[in-house]
């Protein structure tokens, strides 16, 4: 009978212990018949409910039909006494509520037991019937929502509120009308209750910025026992600080730095987290660090994690403060929990000195095997950091970064390390040679082909421009030879590149590149013939504009402008120029902590694509040229909230105004806005908001064309909201009988600028050649006396007139400042701009010069600045 025992146990081990693993969906719903049965075993129906939950959280869909016969047969099992069972047919109802039909016939059923003397049976059944209700059922049930919520078992309470809190996303004015009860529960005893109340309360009033400082202001007063209801106070007296730039602002941060001396580690760390995480600095930051470096020696693991990682964060931006803490974290270095000593060692890497580096680079490559992937990427980041800050010890880090590129990883990881790299080639010119060789051997055995085509994105870049480049060629054509189509395609690019950049090695390149004509994958063959026939032309704007500076066109936003092209314009010739480009990533200084992986970019252009679609007859206005940030038209209380998106065109102008309603008692219909256009200016049309509900955003769309002459363009438009005002339930958001009455809303004008109308980017490598090469091209030129005291403040606000990235202003001293750009005006006219700023006696003066091929767009630059 032992050796039985033993051998289901051994069975049970290899079966890997999971006995819901191969659950197949057919076969559980002929097991749910059992349903029906009478008696019924709960044993039996407690392990089938527990597979159909099983099943449905592993994201088994299941048809309508399915669900609505399932459910059902679950709700057969009201009728046994069993707790558990009962417990898992609440659960299994909720589930299945969202896909099966006429799940209202158990509301009876579920009010019965929420009402009844059963605790247990009382919590669940309020989760339930809150899942499955709809708003004109939930009013039959708000007497018994608001006696939960006060309840006397916390259970009870509890599932009320975050019921409540779920229903605040659908019928937010009903769950307002709890409030009262919510705050009774804020003072209860249950840590729990007392924060899923607090939540309550802050979700019911997060539109109405006042009520929200009452509450905070109130409850810091206050004493509240929960250290979960004090956290999330916290976090409200956190973002209304980051709010206020007032004086006033000062109060809630004395309010988070008192919560520093509380008897809760919960509370402590939210504060001191807030403290650190404020955009807003608060003046002494000593507490919050102390605080943490008091975590980083506790007994607890979770604590010492919480202080390693917040102080790492904190170096970002206040390195010094961090400094303090180094004894410390070296402490941490040797901790059994490798992410503490992961967070200890890359934050003393970002604060130590130059000499300590290698000590702590050969602490950490004893346990970088021991560590995952993300705290390897954090690792990666902490020495991309010390790249840029000891460019001296470029050989060291270089050399650490390649042997983690040659170690086991995923492709998140493999990236974060080849990113590194790239920058070191990118920021120090004396690492470009070791760390383009340490690419070349990564790619010989990369098996990620988005990586693989990147780097050779890279060394098509940045191998022309080294002292050997002839050596990099032999990596790149090995490519082509041995890799997949694509990583083939990439590299004919750039051995292209090397062929433009490097006349010494165009006769080379010019063989290579006959070989690839030959390859099995047509694009490997289009791109080898398209690249000869350039190079063979020897015209050498041909070969700067198709190969070494070609402009990469949004595809996104190409393929739209392709198909409304081919259906409404098919006679006139297509104009790459007024497709946006892709969007260089703005250098953003990354937090050593910051490891999950980024969501992918999108431009504003894509993101509004599906809203202009909306406007009749849109597409004859040609692609949108640019898409300019959302500018806001009224202040932030107020009770409608407006802001202007300006889509700019070849040669129209649609405004966008984004409404919100945040009166709840209110309906806007037929919400339109009158425009007071600039001289020049014609309105053709208005797109109108036919309803403005609350808490919804509704969109007004005005068309309007450009003046002839760009120069009367520079302008600005009054603006006013005109709408029609009905009064409407607060509950159901239905309006009143009634037709009525007419009211406006000023708003603040709208400014059209030269930036708006301008695609910039900051100086290329061939710069200097672009700009010989428009010697011949209309050129503006002037003089100007800026009103900034500081040179560099200066330059920065001329960028921000003329929409030229900052890093344009280069080169230069504290005294001297030099802008170098260009850009495409609206009708795919490009422009470049020079411009040199000098401070002397206490004043700023400004060359600018502009070149384009017609004057009035040259002009028109300077005009802008004027």
């Amino acid at each position: 009978m032992s050796n039985s025992f033993r051998r289901d146990k051994k069975e049970e081990e290899d079966s890997g212990g999971n006995v819901f693993q191969n659950l197949d969906k057919t076969t559980l719903l002929q097991e749910a018949r059992y349903f029906n049965s009478t008696p019924v075993n709960p044993r039996k129906c407690i392990l089938i409910l527990s597979k159909i939950i099983y099943m449905l959280n592993q994201g088994e869909k299941l048809t309508t039909q399915e669900a609505t016969d399932m459910f059902f047969a679950t709700t057969k099992l009201f009728q046994s006494k069993d707790v558990v069972l009962r417990r898992l047919v609440y659960l299994c109802i909720k589930e299945l509520s969202s896909m099966a039909q006429d799940v209202i016939i158990v509301t009876s059923s579920l009010t019965k037991d929420m009402t009844g003397k059963e605790d247990l049976y009382r919590a669940a059944a309020i989760r339930a019937l809150c899942s499955i209700t709809d708003s004109t059922m939930l009013q039959a049930i708000e007497r018994y929502m608001k006696q939960a919520i006060v309840d006397k078992n916390p259970a009870v309470s509890s599932a009320a509120l975050v019921s409540a809190l779920h229903l605040s996303g659908t019928v937010p004015d009903l769950v307002r009308r709890w409030v009262n009860e919510a705050q009774e529960a804020v003072k209860s005893n249950n840590p729990m209750v007392s924060y899923h109340a607090l939540a309550v309360i802050a979700g019911a009033r997060r539109n109405d910025r006042l009520s929200t400082v009452k509450l905070v202001t109130k409850l810091s007063h206050s004493h509240l026992n929960s250290p979960f209801a004090i956290s999330l106070l916290i976090r409200l007296a956190a973002k209304l600080a980051e709010e206020d730039q007032t004086d006033a602002s000062e109060k809630y941060i004395e309010y988070i730095e008192s919560c520093l001396r509380h008897q809760s580690e919960i509370v402590v760390y939210e504060a001191a987290h807030a403290l650190i995480n404020l955009r807003k600095s608060a003046k002494d930051l000593a507490q919050a660090v102390s605080v943490l470096q008091i975590f980083c020696g506790s007994s607890k693991a979770t604590l010492r994690l919480a202080g390693a990682r917040t102080l790492a964060k904190l170096t970002a931006k206040h390195p010094v403060a961090v400094a303090a803490c180094t004894v410390d974290l070296e402490n941490l270095i040797s901790d059994s929990n490798r992410s503490v000593a992961t967070l200890a060692v890359t934050t003393l890497l970002a604060t130590g000195a130059e000499s300590s580096i290698d000590r702590l680079m050969k602490q950490i490559s004893s346990f970088m095997s021991e560590i995952s992937d993300e705290f390897k990427i954090v690792v990666v980041h902490a020495i991309r950091r010390l790249c840029s800050k000891y460019p001296r010890k470029h050989q060291s880090l270089a050399a650490f970064l390649a042997g983690m590129l040659r170690d086991e990883g995923g492709l998140q990881y493999k990236t974060a390390i080849a990113d590194a790299i790239i920058a070191l080639v990118e920021e120090n010119p004396d690492a470009k040679e070791t760390g383009l060789a340490h690419l070349c051997e990564f790619i010989e055995d990369c098996e990620h082909t988005s990586l693989a085509v990147r780097i050779l994105h890279v060394l098509g870049r940045e191998g022309p421009k080294a002292r050997q480049p002839s050596r990099y060629i032999r990596y790149i054509y090995n490519r082509v030879i041995l890799e997949s189509g694509p990583v083939r395609a990439a590299a004919v690019s750039a051995v292209a590149r090397f062929g433009a950049a490097r006349p010494e090695l165009l006769p080379n390149v010019r063989v290579l590149l006959a070989r690839c004509q030959l390859d099995d994958d047509d694009e490997v063959r289009d791109r080898a013939i398209y690249y000869s026939a350039i190079l063979d032309s020897d015209d050498s704007q041909l070969i700067n504009e198709f190969i070494t500076n070609v402009p990469l066109p949004n595809p996104v936003l190409l393929e739209s402008a392709l198909r409304d092209h081919l259906a409404n314009r098919l006679e006139e010739p297509f104009n790459m120029d007024s497709i946006p480009t892709i969007e260089e990533p703005l250098q953003v200084k990354e937090s050593p902590i910051e490891v999950e992986p980024r969501k992918p970019t999108i431009s504003r252009e894509e993101q509004y694509a599906d809203q202009l679609k909306t406007i009749p007859g849109i597409e004859k206005l040609g692609p949108v040229f640019k898409t300019c940030e959302a500018v806001e038209l009224t202040e932030p209380e107020t009770e409608y909230r407006v802001r202007c998106v300006k889509h700019v065109y070849a040669r129209h102008l649609v405004l966008q105004f984004e409404c919100l309603n945040t009166l709840s008692d209110q309906v806007l219909e037929k919400v339109h806005v009158r425009l007071e256009p600039a001289p020049g200016y014609r309105v053709l049309g208005e797109v109108a908001c036919e309803q403005l509900p609350y808490d919804k955003q509704g969109n007004v769309f005005c068309i309007i064309q450009f003046p002839e002459n760009p120069i009367e363009t520079l302008g600005s438009f009054g603006a006013t909201l005109e709408f029609v005002v009905r009064d409407c339930d607060p509950t159901t958001g239905l309006p009143d009988t009634g037709e009525g009455y007419a009211d406006t809303y000023p708003l603040e004008d709208v400014e059209i600028g030269c930036a708006d109308q301008l695609r910039t980017r900051a100086a290329s490598d061939d710069w200097e050649a672009s700009w010989e090469r428009a010697s011949t091209a209309a050129e503006a030129c002037d003089t100007f006396e800026l009103t900034q005291r500081d040179v560099g403040e200066a330059a920065v606000a001329v960028c921000t007139h003329l929409g030229l990235p900052k890093a344009s202003i280069g080169g230069g001293s504290d005294a001297v400042k030099d802008i170098r750009g260009g850009g495409l005006w609206r009708e795919g006219v490009p422009a470049l701009i020079r411009a040199r700023l000098v401070a002397a006696q206490g004043t700023i003066t400004m060359q600018l010069a502009v070149r384009s091929p017609r004057d009035d767009i040259a002009t028109l630059l300077l005009v802008a600045v004027g």
